[in-house]
């Protein structure tokens, strides 16, 4: 049901229908925002290559082959904007890093603190930035891999289609991804 009402918004846009395509964007903007954020672990960057992402899509909308899934089209849209981005970057500092100048005190410091959570959560939640850290670590090509299957809960086929790699290499790579974040998660 929903999937007919993105194709049959697809088609109005294709006519000229610029409204049509805020349906699409209202629809697809969390997923979206997901994946690049899981690949690139920032949220403005999350959100700039989000936007970038429904931009493209747009401007390309002629372009997308009605037979195929726009979701899947959409994400390998995201997905390469958001590798793009990866190779394009350097870090520019770490949050453990001591800041000049100060005795001891570290970026962390300088996040905005969240109100106080109970013990357990504030495990759970160094337990996930840190898995999330060394994700982040991981060369960009097994990165993409492993936040679109266990992150986002794609299938094979559809992480072939968004990256467009045969499903054996993807097979490859989600398994190398694994043994080498099973590697760096070993001490855990």
């Amino acid at each position: 049901m929903i999937e007919e009402k993105i194709k049959q918004n697809i088609k109005l846009v294709k006519k000229g229908d610029q409204s049509a395509f805020e349906d699409i964007v209202a629809f697809y903007q969390n997923k979206v925002y997901a994946i690049c954020f899981r690949m690139i672990g920032n949220k403005h960057e999350a959100e700039d290559i989000a936007q970038e992402a429904f931009i493209r899509a747009y401007l390309n909308i002629q372009s997308y082959d009605e037979n195929r899934k726009f979701s899947t089209w959409l994400y390998r849209i995201a997905t390469n904007l958001t590798i793009d981005r990866i190779r394009k970057k350097k870090p520019d500092f770490y949050l453990d890093a001591e800041i000049k100048g100060t005795d001891g005190l570290n970026m962390y410091a300088q996040l905005p603190a969240e109100e106080a959570l109970p013990d357990q959560e504030v495990e759970s939640l160094e337990m996930q930035s840190y898995i999330q850290n060394e994700i982040m670590q991981l060369p960009a090509k097994y990165r993409s891999i492993i936040a679109l299957r266990f992150i986002d809960e794609l299938s094979l086929k559809e992480i072939s289609e968004i990256l467009e790699i045969p499903v054996g290499t993807v097979k490859t790579r989600i398994h190398r991804g694994r043994e080498a974040l099973r590697k760096r998660l070993r001490h855990v």
